[in-house]
């Protein structure tokens, strides 16, 4: 057994499995020991069960010795996240409804991570149905900040993230509509990656022409997270809307540069949205990296004044359609916030979905010509620091009232509407210690380019 240690990047266990040098079922109990240590605190991995882990680990471990040709993560402990269908796995979508719900079978991201050869031990937790970038539900209850148990993990994939952070696991799947991979990465001091409209195919789904949400990879590093995502993009005959690439173009070494970079830099997006003052810094602080490295920064944006009308239009409508049905069912059962969101889908006339969709086209076209001239975009991930956990979202930012739960997250699904991918990436601190990340975006389908200039970003700030 090697001294290889559970906050060792994937890649180094991969290595170490393949080298036999340890055996899965050892990587697994260092595992199950960092969650015997983190989670009763902070939360993060629910329906833990270790001694089915335990048989998975063991076969793992078989099929290597028989020299059988194995995945990408032969062997790799994993935990899926709660709004994904496991089958044969408790899947509660964080909701009581769903309490002692198994799914019969995998849904498509599953397949995909089961077929790399993870070894599953459980689901992370999530806010109900998802909905809402806090995570904590009336099933499993909250979950906290590895950096500072009185504050927000994020979410929806706040489960994810903060068990990637404490160690208790090493790689990590999400999902994003206005934030959910992206938040929680820059709460929680890691990686995640929301990817273009069509690169991280999903089924079954209600509807597969909706395009506002999407799955994507979680990690602690760069080139962890370009791994995942080799195993979770790709085409798949069941989703329509996916490219066509392979997710094999992602696993490839990135070796990429900032020599000659062309970075625009947005605090605010023009005065879009307020921002707090230590994330402000933080991003800006960031050019000093990007021009460390050879970039050209200046401070431009897009101009994407339709995207708050388009985005909340669009969530209302899916959340409607979605779980108008079941919130007309189990009246007074859902949290008042998702209740509220799912209410204001039911007056909206063809007409409003009509004119979203318009705005969301002329968004993306606005990006395709903002990157004729630029080659990413930075702005902050979410507007705010971690804040505490016993709140649903900010009251205030710099002392102005947010009016609705999703104000202080238009840093991010501004981004969504436009379908272009967007990395989150550490950059910085508060003065209180609490990570913050800034979110790099790129043309559409351009997330090979992307992960290497995200990894050439990571190189140069951790020197």
């Amino acid at each position: 057994m090697t001294d290889l240690g559970v906050d060792s990047p994937a890649r180094d266990m991969l290595a170490a499995l393949r080298a036999r040098s340890i055996s899965a079922r050892e990587l697994l109990e260092l595992h199950l020991a960092r969650i015997e240590e983190r989670n009763p605190e902070i939360n993060a991995i629910v329906s833990l069960d270790a001694e089915r882990a335990r048989a998975s680990a063991a076969e793992a471990d078989q099929a290597l010795a028989r020299g059988e040709e194995v995945g990408p993560l032969h062997g790799l402990p994993f935990a899926v996240k709660d709004t994904h269908a496991v089958g044969g796995w408790r899947t509660t979508y964080g909701s009581r409804l769903f309490a002692d719900h198994v799914p019969d079978a995998d849904e498509l991201i599953v397949e995909r991570v089961r077929r790399a050869g993870v070894v599953l031990l459980g689901k992370t937790n999530v806010p109900e149905f998802a909905a809402g970038s806090h995570t904590f539900n009336r099933v499993f209850g909250v979950t906290r900040n590895p950096h500072d148990p009185g504050r927000s993990a994020g979410g929806s994939s706040g489960g994810a993230a903060a068990a990637l952070a404490s160690g208790m696991v090493p790689l990590a799947d999400g999902s994003d509509m206005g934030g959910s991979l992206r938040n929680p990465a820059s709460f929680c001091g890691v990686v995640g990656l929301r990817p273009s409209t069509g690169r991280v195919p999903e089924w079954p789904l209600y509807n597969q022409w909706e395009s506002t949400s999407t799955g994507g990879p979680m990690a602690r590093d760069v080139r962890d997270l370009a791994l995942l995502l080799g195993v979770l993009a790709g085409p798949d005959p069941r989703a329509p809307l996916a490219l066509r690439e392979p997710g094999s173009v992602f696993a490839e070494p990135l070796a990429g540069s900032l020599q000659g970079l062309r970075v625009a830099l947005s605090v605010d997006l023009g005065g879009a949205f307020e921002v707090d003052h230590e994330v402000a810094r933080v991003v800006r602080e960031s050019a000093a990296v990007w021009t460390a490295g050879g970039a050209h920064v200046e401070d431009a944006h897009p101009d994407l004044r339709e995207a708050d009308d388009t985005f909340r239009t669009l969530r209302a409508w899916h959340f409607q359609a979605k779980l108008g049905p079941l919130h007309a069912a189990h009246p007074g059962e859902l949290k008042e916030s998702l209740a509220a969101n799912i209410e204001a889908g039911a007056p909206l006339t063809g007409a409003d979905v009509a004119r979203a969709y318009t705005q969301r086209t002329t968004l993306a076209e606005r990006m395709r010509v903002f990157f004729e001239h630029h080659d990413v975009l930075v702005l902050p991930v979410s507007q705010v620091p971690p804040f505490p956990v016993d709140q649903e979202y900010p009251a205030d930012i710099n002392g102005r009232a947010q009016e609705t739960y999703l104000d202080w997250m238009r840093s991010a699904y501004f981004i969504t509407v436009t379908g272009c991918p967007a990395i989150s990436l550490p950059a910085g601190r508060t003065a209180e210690g609490l990570p913050v990340g800034i979110q790099v975006v790129a043309p559409h389908g351009g997330e090979r380019r992307l992960l290497e200039i995200a990894a050439a970003f990571e190189d140069r700030q951790r020197g």
